[in-house]
């Protein structure tokens, strides 16, 4: 199955942000594109707003002025849904209703041939539950953009429950034909990306909430360790707090409320209180004019210790003995049968975010996970009251002498990143043994539609199979509400070598 064919009209119904985005991809590619909107002039305005954007293209050097102005003439409001009889697909970007939506596509169902492809835009309603009224339901799938459509080049393509193969790959090619880069997946609430995403923001209030470590240090740590763009509570200003919380209680209503996606409730008392992010001028941050954001907690200075000791593999944190070494402090290494340390010459252990908490152990600080130990510019430390100032402080001036800031936050199992990419690894694993989608696909869509700098698959293999397991099984115990529980498919996936290696 190939392509739409390029003479073939598209039409976009609701001419918001999103509708407008959708049309200009399609109308740049070679379409006749038709606008519509049931509120009068208001496909008029969004098609001089779509021009507008063309001469903005034309002056910054990205289109030629030729192509601009056969664009525009391809360009049309339409002021019926009768005017687009003759589209060979219809994308939809109303309001998220599932009533309003059905109403629609039951009314496009009576205008259009029966070989027109009917799309929804939805992010968090069922692409099932949509189409389920309509006579040929085998035609009707998702085609969820990222905004701003023009330049984020995802697009998950949503095979409802009776979506023909034949309509999901038109779709799909036609996408792609589009210079998108789409990916296929099932409809499953939050489809890929909303569904994996959420524990970047869950894992990062619930550190807040426990009063590990303000918003201003998390967000560092994500960022200068973790490798994301941004931290959760910047993005979600920048998101809209009331935006990001909906789509967050959509996919946990969806689950039937299942205890892995519960929403924050520090995050609801920030919506009720209207302080929903950089629209309104405070969210997590203060966005008022002069306003100055707060900074990251950050250690004073301490001396590095003379030497350490390195006992057993450190595994995803190995190559932090090249650097210590490179440092000019002594690195003197034995064999271990357990999870690898290091001992620090007061005979305090520092050891790999694994799960369990400082206060467990006698003398023990934890890091936290970075994605690349060489390139990060700051590292998590955790240590309990009972820790010896004299290992803290050990700790801190091993990480300084690295080059890397230092924040010490609570003593939470799983820190930061740890948690963070280990809850995002299972979700994905998660979601692939249960046919959403491919760990390509995946992959792609979390480094295109959220930035990630790896996907799950990708970090999963950096990291070994057994990391994120053991992480989240050790959290698991203890916080035995089954947030924390580990996949059968993680389960799976961890032990799958130990059980060949046991068998060989």
């Amino acid at each position: 199955m190939t392509a739409l064919d390029l003479s073939s009209p598209v039409a976009v119904v609701g001419t918001g942000t999103m509708g407008q985005g959708i049309a200009q991809v399609a109308l740049v590619a070679g379409h006749p594109v038709r606008l519509y909107d049931t509120a009068p002039g208001r496909a008029r305005e969004a098609a001089a707003a779509i021009g507008a954007r063309l001469d903005r293209l034309v002056e910054k050097g990205r289109l030629d002025a030729t192509a601009r102005d056969a664009a525009r003439a391809r360009l049309e409001p339409a002021e019926a849904l009768a005017e687009l009889a003759d589209c060979g697909l219809v994308v939809e970007a109303v309001v998220e209703r599932l009533d309003a939506k059905q109403r629609l596509f039951g009314e496009l169902e009576d205008v259009v041939d029966e070989d027109c492809l009917l799309a929804t835009n939805t992010s968090s309603l069922s692409v099932t539950a949509i189409g389920g009224a309509l006579r040929h339901p085998g035609r009707f799938l998702g085609l969820h953009f990222f905004n701003p459509a023009p330049l984020l080049p995802l697009v998950e393509v949503v095979s409802g429950f009776a979506t023909d193969v034949t309509s999901a790959t038109r779709a799909y090619e036609t996408a792609r034909a589009w210079g998108k880069t789409p990916v296929a997946c099932a409809d499953t609430p939050g489809f890929i990306v909303n569904r994996i995403a959420r524990p970047f923001y869950a894992e990062a209030f619930a550190v807040y909430e426990a009063q590990a470590a303000d918003p201003a240090t998390i967000d560092a740590v994500l960022r200068e360790s973790g490798g994301f763009r941004m931290g959760a509570f910047e993005l979600t200003d920048l998101i809209g707090q009331d935006v990001n919380e909906a789509v967050t209680h959509s996919v946990w209503q969806a689950f039937f409320q299942d205890v892995r996606f519960t929403p924050s409730l520090a995050q609801r008392r920030l919506v009720e209180s209207g302080r929903l992010g950089r629209k309104a001028g405070h969210g997590w941050y203060d966005h008022g004019e002069g306003a100055e954001k707060p900074e990251p907690h950050t250690a004073d200075k301490e001396q590095p210790p003379a030497y350490v000791l390195a006992e057993g593999d450190l595994g995803p944190a190995s190559e932090l003995l090249a650097l210590i070494r490179e440092a000019g402090i002594q690195v003197r290494t034995e064999d271990g049968d357990e999870d690898g340390h290091l001992e620090l010459p007061g005979g305090g252990q520092l050891v790999l975010a694994d799960g369990q908490t400082s206060v467990e152990f006698r003398d023990v600080v934890y890091f936290d996970l970075a994605l690349d130990y060489r390139k990060a510019t700051r590292i998590a430390l955790s240590a309990s009251q009972d820790t010896s100032q004299t290992t803290l402080a050990e700790a801190v001036g091993l990480f300084q002498a690295l080059g890397k800031d230092v924040s010490v936050i609570g003593d939470v199992p799983g820190m930061i990143v740890a948690r963070t990419v280990a809850r995002i690894i299972d979700l994905a694993h998660d979601a692939v043994a249960k046919g959403v989608a491919t760990e390509e696909d995946v992959d792609t869509a979390m480094r295109l539609g959220v930035n990630y700098p790896l996907g799950p698959f990708a970090w999963d293999r950096r990291l070994g199979d057994e990391f994120a397991y053991d992480v989240l099984d050790a959290m698991h115990e203890r916080d035995p509400s089954g947030r924390y529980a580990p996949s059968l498919a993680l389960y799976r996936h961890a032990y799958a070598d130990d059980k060949r290696e046991g068998t060989s």
